[in-house]
């Protein structure tokens, strides 16, 4: 009997390990997606997806992310809209519209295929800016701060 109880614990502790180690393979799965009014983002301006992925400490693996300002470019925008189209400036056809937060993050772990997509971001007030060039990254922050100018909105 104390071979088989010996056993049971070991598999056990094989089971729990398994789990342990698994966990932030599970995290991809998990929904996080920002929301008009949401206040739970944090960090403004950084890179989301340096922790939002399948080995970083986020909650969720962002495919698109980033942050919004006002004109002055230290104050974040509350609330909008970013929408992805298939045409440059806004033409075409409109294939996702994610949240900005009160924060002015805006972040969605849905499933989003933003290669080739050109974004729109329209502020609470209707003003809008738009790229000319698609995305290649839904990472928006990896390059609006620290190499191209952060987005500002009134």
């Amino acid at each position: 009997m104390k071979r088989k109880n010996r056993l049971i614990f070991i598999a056990f502790l094989a089971g729990f390990a398994a789990l342990v180690s698994c966990k932030k393979s599970w995290a991809c799965h998990e929904e996080n997606i920002s929301s008009a009014g949401g206040d739970d983002s944090h960090n403004k301006g950084q890179n989301c997806m340096q922790c939002h992925n399948s080995t970083g400490e986020g909650e969720g693996c962002f495919n698109v992310a980033g942050t919004l300002y006002k004109s002055d470019l230290l104050t974040s925008q509350n609330g909008g809209k970013v929408e992805l189209f298939t045409e440059p400036n806004g033409a075409g056809t409109l294939k996702y519209t994610i949240d900005i937060d009160s924060k002015g993050n805006f972040y969605s772990t849905a499933a989003i295929d933003y290669v080739g997509l050109y974004p729109r971001i329209t502020s609470p007030s209707g003003a809008t800016i738009a790229m000319s060039s698609s995305l290649s990254s839904g990472a928006c922050n990896s390059c609006h701060g620290p190499s191209t100018g952060k987005l500002g909105l009134d």
